[in-house]
């Protein structure tokens, strides 16, 4: 099981890495991620798209179809983490605590590719490493 930050989401969207890397563990390998980084991701792809001159409308019906595959999990189930993700993320961007507190709350690794993650004691994965974990959920006992 893995938390997504919404980076990956819009990675997903916009290359091919993360998006090829989630179809082929998608199904096998549960993927989540927290209200707030869905909602984030839906804000900031507009911005990203506009300054890339590309239309939203294709962009932004991926990424509706991604979290139709992803579990999008409501504050309401984190929301007990809130604090211990906050002061784990202290003094750096701390906007990002709902994924810390997903992830605090599943038990599970973060996926990112924002180094605001590493050092708070949750185990965090980046694209270019991710896979090593993935397999690792998916070799046969």
């Amino acid at each position: 099981m893995l938390a997504l930050d919404a980076n990956i989401l819009i990675r997903a969207v916009l290359g091919k890495r993360v998006s090829k890397i989630l179809t082929a563990y998608m199904g096998v390998v549960p993927f989540f991620v927290a209200d707030a980084m869905a909602e984030e991701a839906r804000l900031r792809l507009p911005e990203i798209l506009a300054d890339r001159r590309l239309n939203p409308q294709p962009v932004m019906k991926a990424l509706g179809l991604l979290l139709q595959e992803i579990d999008v999990v409501e504050f309401a189930f984190y929301a007990g983490y809130e604090n211990d993700a906050k002061s784990r993320l202290k003094n750096r961007d701390i906007d990002d605590w709902p994924t810390a507190a997903l992830a605090l709350t599943l038990g599970c690794p973060i996926w990112t590719e924002d180094a605001d993650f590493f050092g708070t004691g949750i185990a965090t994965w980046t694209t270019d490493r991710v896979e090593i974990y993935l397999r690792s959920l998916v070799r046969p006992s």
